[in-house]
Parts: C-alpha cells; structure tokens; sequence
C-alpha cells in the first residue's frame, strides 16, 4: 500500500515538473513577441484558456476592457444562437392586399446577399423573378402600389456613433427591416477609349450617379464614390486608367431601394406597378394574402457575420434578439439589443459592470470588452448544444474567410479557427487553437495597433500550436 502511494505521488511531481517549462515556455515566447520595438506602445490585452477545463494558461491585462472591433460580433452570434435556436430562421412575406403588393420584412440581413445566393446557387435577383412569377400564377398583371412593412426593426437606420466618414462604405451600411444585396451597389469605371464608362450592380435607377472621374493613359488609377446632400446622389472622382471596381457603396433608405427594385423588376416581366411604394406597416384589419415567403436561417447569418465579418448580418442579428425579446417580434433596436447581449454576458458569468455594448458590429469605438468575457463566450459554446454550428461559422486559417491568408504552414493550416477585428488604431483576433494536446481559447485585443501588429498577434497564436504540440 505505501509503495503504491509513493509511486502516485511521484508521478504527481513529475507531471508538474513536466508541464511547468510548457507554460513557461509560452509566457516566455509571448513576452518576447508584445515587447518587439514594433509593439512598444501598443497595448494588449491577451487571455488564453484550456478548452476542456476552462483552466487558464496565460493572461495580460485579460480583464482589461479594451475596444474589441469586429470581436464584437462574437458575442452578439452566441447570444444569438442562446436565444433564438439553431433552428430559427427569417421569414420575409410577399402577399397581396387588394391588388396592393405587400413585402413584411423579418430584418433578413442576408436577401439578396450574392455570396448566399451563390452559395445555394441562386441567380442574382432571383426573388424579383419569383415573385413576378408567384403574381402571375394569381392572375395579377398589374398592382396598385408597393407597401414595404419594415416595423420588425425601429425607424434608426444609422448608428450615431458610427464613423460618418465612413456611411458610405459596405461595412457601415444602413440596418433596416428590409435589407437587400447587402444594402450596397456594386460600381465598376472603365476607361473606354478616353471615354469613362460607369456600370451598377445591380441595375437600377434607385441611385444617382455624377461621375467625375478623368480618363488617364500613364497615371495610377484611383476611383472614390462620395455622398451628397441630396438622398442616394453619389459623387465619382479620381483617375481610371483601364478599370476600377467593381467597390461597393451604401445605399440610403434600404427598404425602398428593395421596393424600387422590385418595381423595376417586376415591369421588365410585363407587370405593371401603378401607385407609390409606401414604407409603413400593415394596418389593423388589412389582410394579407400570402403569395411566397422567403427564409434564411440563423446559422447562415452567423455564418456571414464571423466567417466573412458582414456588419449588416452582425447588426440584424442585435436588433433581432431585441424584438424576439420584447415579446411581439417588432421594433429591435440597438438599445433593446444592448439589454438582451449583456444578459447573456451576466449568464456566463460575466460582469457587465467593466464593459460597455454600443452596437453589433463592433463598428463603433464606444464598445468595451474584454479578453476574459471574450473567452468566458467561447468557452459557453465549446461547452454548449451548438458547438460545431458555431465553430463552423468561424474563418479557418488558410482556408476560409478574413484569415484564409494567414496560417498557411501545414503545422497550423486548418487549426487555427477564430474571428479578427479592425478599427483604426485596433487589431483583434479571437478563437480556438487546435494543439497535440488539446484545445485552447485565446482572445487578443490591442490598442494603438500598427502596421506590424496583425503579424505579432499571428505569432502569439501560432505560439499556442507550438507550445501544445511540443
């Protein structure tokens, strides 16, 4: 009996001797890494946690709230997937209302989204077809006006702290009950001959266009679009010397771009659309008559959201949480959206009292997060039902999405799954880490971030894989 209890207790002490110089290790590697005369005044804030306990393995400042940019949307798609289901999806309804055509939007951030569409192979524009054909097949060859219903989401489009600057980029797009093509068009500039040629995609004439841009021959070509002070009036200036584009640039009033689209559409199929297109909500005792009704699942919209880093997904996802929770299904807002996403923080066993939730996206600069409640999130999930639904939504390093160019070596290529983030001055990347000796989840914030820092918070990860595969 007593040899049998020294055997045991030796093997105790040799097991910790033998794990000690692992973790040394790697607090030694990351020392190295953050204290690079590149990083000296940029500020970290690192948290790194064994997947199968919880267990923590390295920490900086982890309790540090720090803007976490696109790291944002991490928390806003777990809670997402704790409150609304795996299984829940979008539901946009198409019916008619006398001879009125009626589309009620569910907030769907994915309509006409040209990487879902491709993804299920989906013409572009195809719902314009299938409701042309839906009407037709109800002996409709003309309606009286287009009333868009957009009430699921509140009359705020634009978050007041987003950059303005920046309103009229892809990422900071407009959030509204009826969203399409990512709220965005697709504008290309060629150079014809001296003579400058300009093409939107979608076709439409939703947007006004004013181009200035100037032909070259010899030049570098560089072609920005610019709002005006007049509604969906887009300024082009630069140089093109043979093409430039196609870029994407935020449209005003997305619900009414859909319905303009829609009308156009539908006149190209030889319906007529006799009336206004009205933005208001379905009135007490109208019926609506269902002609189609199209879905999009909540797993395609986290996918989006973390794989590919979409703010309109991440931003409907907020909203949505919010009007599901308020009880009728209508008016989410970033406020309603707020309260929901600290809950579920407060639920694993976060403390709100450090942090601050400004938006979905993490577009804003107002969001504080910080390592600790990022890994506490992941942490949730490894633990929870919808694990690999989750973990697929991730981008996958050297092979998918905002990391598909980094983690190219076979040693970390595939193993490395996680979300990064951007904002001026900040670089994020949060995930797991697929090591010899199991699972590990990391979260990297920085403040006052460079040229150099994406690199660094590389390493700090391969740094895992190479510590837990020794």
């Amino acid at each position: 009996m007593r040899r049998r209890l020294t055997v045991w207790v030796l093997g105790v002490i040799f097991c910790g001797i033998f794990a000690a110089p692992v973790r040394a290790d790697l607090s030694s590697r990351i020392s190295h890494i953050v204290n690079r005369p590149s990083q000296r005044n940029v500020v970290f804030g690192i948290n790194i946690v064994k997947a199968s306990s919880g267990g923590s393995v390295y920490s900086l400042n982890g309790g540090r709230a720090m803007p976490p940019a696109s790291n944002m949307k991490i928390v806003v798609t777990a809670a997402a997937l704790k409150y609304l289901g795996a299984d829940w999806w979008y539901e946009t309804r198409v019916g008619l209302c006398g001879d009125s055509l009626v589309v009620i939007g569910s907030g769907d951030p994915l309509l006409g989204d040209r990487a879902t569409d491709a993804r299920y192979g989906r013409a572009p524009d195809w719902i314009f077809a299938d409701i042309a054909a839906a009407l037709k097949r109800a002996g409709q060859t003309s309606v009286t006006g287009i009333v868009l219903d957009t009430g699921v989401f509140d009359d705020e489009l634009v978050h007041p702290n987003w950059p303005v600057e920046q309103l009229n980029k892809w990422y900071a797009c407009e959030v509204c009950g009826i969203n399409y093509n990512d709220n965005c068009v697709d504008i290309t500039v060629r150079n014809k001959g001296g003579v400058i040629d300009v093409s939107v995609e979608p076709k439409t004439g939703f947007l006004n266009i004013i181009n200035n841009v100037s032909a070259t021959e010899r030049k570098k070509g560089a072609v920005g679009a610019y709002r005006t002070s007049s509604l969906n009036t887009v300024v082009l200036k630069g140089r093109c010397r043979r093409q430039q584009g196609p870029f994407s640039v935020a449209i005003e009033r997305p619900a009414a771009f859909f319905g303009y689209l829609l009308a156009e559409r539908l006149a190209e199929k030889g319906i007529t659309v006799a009336g206004a297109i009205v933005e208001r909500p379905v009135r007490d005792g109208e019926v609506v008559a269902t002609l189609s009704t199209y879905r999009t699942s909540v797993a395609d919209c986290i996918r989006r959201s973390n794989k590919n880093s979409l703010g309109l997904a991440a931003e409907a996802l907020f909203k949505t949480i919010a009007a599901c929770r308020g009880g009728d299904g209508r008016g989410g807002s970033w406020r309603g959206g707020r309260k929901a996403v600290s809950e579920y923080l407060e639920s694993v066993g976060v403390k709100s009292d450090k942090l601050f939730l400004d938006d979905g996206s993490g577009l804003s600069r107002e969001n504080r997060l910080t390592a600790e409640a990022i890994t506490a999130v992941f942490l949730d999930v490894y633990n929870g039902p919808h694990r690999r639904l989750y973990m697929d939504s991730l981008a996958r390093g050297g092979v998918d999405g905002t990391i598909a160019k980094y983690f190219n070596n076979e040693k970390y290529k595939g193993r490395i799954i996680g979300k990064t983030g951007y904002i001026k001055g900040v670089k994020s990347f949060s995930g797991y880490a697929s090591a010899d000796n199991g699972d590990y989840i990391f979260s990297v914030l920085t403040e006052n971030a460079n040229g150099k820092t994406r690199k660094a918070i590389n390493d700090i990860v391969e740094a895992i894989i190479d510590e837990g595969s020794s």
